[in-house]
């Protein structure tokens, strides 16, 4: 085959050689597609069974308490170091979500800090959490922050679940406890 003499030859062939390989696809490699030329899906008996042997990986984030987390659960968590992890410890107790992200977030940027809080949260304290620290509950979100806040004070632990149950109607009982301060 004659080299045709053009710098950017590499480049045009790496753009090109996805395509040249699409053209020689089998015919079998091709999605179906349906009427509307919408690539119909296919099921796939290893990916199913690939995804039923993953079971409980595939669950929710459980996310850690900061204030009892060991370092070595803080490694778990995406994109933490031991730097990190000795940083999470450092400034226990942790009282707010506020003071997570202004703490933490000397060490990395806004985004990175907010890639953390799904997999930790602080110990709520149901008398006196801010709005945006009750916001770690599964399900709540300002306006049901707010109302909790609003319904202040609580005669028990049990009484703010209930409260919760309210702004939250197809919240979790039992996870909501788990992120109440003991």
């Amino acid at each position: 085959m004659p080299t045709i003499p053009f710098p950017g030859r590499p480049l045009v062939l790496a753009l090109l050689a996805p395509l040249a390989l699409a053209a020689c696809a089998d015919e079998a490699d091709v999605p179906p597609v349906d009427a509307d030329g919408v690539e119909a899906a296919v099921e796939d008996p290893e990916v199913e069974a690939d995804t039923a042997a993953l079971g409980s990986s595939m669950e929710a984030i459980v996310p850690l308490n900061l204030n009892t987390a060991t370092e070595e659960e803080f490694m778990t968590v995406p994109n933490v170091g031991e730097r990190m992890a000795h940083e999470f410890e450092e400034y226990r107790p942790w009282t707010s979500i506020e003071q997570f992200r202004r703490e933490i977030g000397k060490y990395v940027d806004d985004d990175q800090v907010a890639a953390y809080e799904p997999y930790v949260y602080v110990p709520i304290d149901v008398e006196a959490a801010s709005a945006a620290t009750l916001q770690q509950l599964p399900g709540v979100g300002a306006a049901e922050a707010q109302a909790l806040v609003d319904g202040r004070p609580y005669a028990s632990s049990e009484a703010f679940l209930d409260a919760y149950l309210e702004a939250v109607p197809d919240g979790d009982r039992a996870a909501a406890a788990g992120y109440l301060a003991e």
